[in-house]
């Protein structure tokens, strides 16, 4: 049975979700906007789960539209702002956002319009912050939107929004988080926190993928990226994927329910990981701050190993552990830098070589047990390689020592 520790990446669904998904498939095969019987269970579906999520996140039902994935919610999030400007506009988000945000304003520098998009890209600090006095350098007078992560999905770190949110609106600007890897961990309280628009994903907290949402504060409004039939108040038009928001829906009421608790033994589980990686591994070293990181997601480097994470990553891989050496979006460019380790100051060997290990809800002590057993013996297999890298930051040595 395999030790699965990649849930930044997706989580496994829950099998009390599968079983409301499968009722919803058998039963509420309608659509949506049909006015009979069947297509009015199927929008009396789709509603509940909106009511599901808005519960989770302290919002409204209005606020919430469903979308096709986090990716998508976030550039609709980003374009929608900025879609019908009538002068420059600036946005600022930071060094090490997921490509979803990155590659989306990257998107909007390049569009050729009467009106300019400009982007500020914030740095952040060797332990995994933005700061909020570089946000307050970065405004302008037509700074229009701020977005800012709010977990990061390679290191784990949370970042401030709260305070950067209140930043963004004593200057009069939006504020948009990505909190694909957040919704469902740690609380959020919408009602009170300054934040205009928040992406998630279902298949982050245990629901189903290819379904994420949208919550948009409800004064604002946005310009659709997908035109077609009017779904989802106009903003998202496509016949609704009754299933995976059932899903997404019933997955958000366990979170809210179980959240607590899970966080909890999470934090016992990734802590005792912690401990015994760095005391027991020499080289090792824990990436970001040890303690304002989500409950179940660490990042290890090992000095002067780092150029061989992917062979580590596929000997864990022999042994039925299931990790990664970053996000699961980069994969595909496993052999470059991290863009997020270069963000925090790291050489490019070094920002090769980080291994992510996330824990989830159906991670156990035995599952832990396993892998403090099996990773020393996995990196005494490494070859040494010369990356000259002296810790000097304390979110790069081993926890407790100097």
């Amino acid at each position: 049975m395999q030790s699965y520790f990649d849930n930044a990446a997706t989580t496994p669904l829950d099998p009390r979700v599968i079983r409301e998904m499968h009722t919803a498939l058998l039963e509420c095969y309608g659509n949506p906007s049909s006015l009979h019987r069947t297509g009015r269970m199927a929008r009396e579906a789709v509603e509940k789960a909106r009511a599901q999520v808005a519960s989770l996140l302290r919002a409204s039902p209005e606020e919430i539209y469903f979308t096709g994935s986090g990716t998508e919610a976030a550039n609709l999030a980003l374009m929608g702002v900025c879609a019908e400007r009538e002068s420059d506009y600036h946005i600022i988000t930071s060094q090490f956002e997921h490509p979803a945000v990155a590659e989306t304003c990257q998107a909007l520098k390049r569009q050729k319009s009467n009106h300019r998009v400009e982007v500020s890209f914030l740095p952040v600090n060797s332990e995994g912050f933005v700061e909020p006095s570089e946000l307050v350098k970065a405004l302008r007078k037509n700074t229009k939107l701020v977005s800012i992560m709010a977990a990061n999905n390679v290191v784990g770190t949370l970042q401030p929004i709260t305070e950067l949110g209140r930043i963004t609106h004593e200057h009069g600007a939006l504020f948009h988080t990505d909190a694909v890897q957040a919704v469902g961990k740690i609380p959020f309280n919408l009602a009170s926190q300054p934040i205009d628009l928040l992406s998630l994903s279902a298949h982050k907290f245990n629901g189903p993928k290819g379904v994420g949402a949208l919550f948009v504060r409800k004064e604002l409004k946005l310009s659709p990226l997908i035109l077609g039939g009017g779904q989802e108040r106009g903003l998202r038009s496509s016949t609704e994927n009754v299933a995976g928001i059932v899903g997404m829906g019933f997955a958000a009421e366990l979170a809210k329910q179980e959240m607590a608790e899970e966080a909890s033994r999470l934090v016992r589980f990734r802590d005792r990981i912690i401990e015994s990686v760095t005391t027991n591994i020499p080289n090792a070293y824990l990436i970001g701050d040890p303690y304002r990181r989500l409950p179940g997601h660490l990042c290890f480097g090992f000095q002067g190993q780092e150029g061989e994470a992917i062979r580590l990553l596929l000997t864990l891989d022999e042994f039925q552990i299931a990790v990664s050496s970053g996000s699961a979006c980069s994969a595909s460019h496993a052999d470059e830098p991290s863009s997020v380790l270069m963000a925090m100051g790291m050489n490019p060997i070094q920002a090769r070589g980080s291994l992510r290990v996330t824990l989830g809800r159906f991670n156990t002590d035995a599952d832990v047990d396993h892998f403090l057993e099996v990773l020393p013996k996995a990196t005494a297999q490494l070859r040494s390689i010369k990356t000259n890298f002296h810790p000097t930051n304390t979110n790069f040595q081993k926890r407790g020592h100097s």
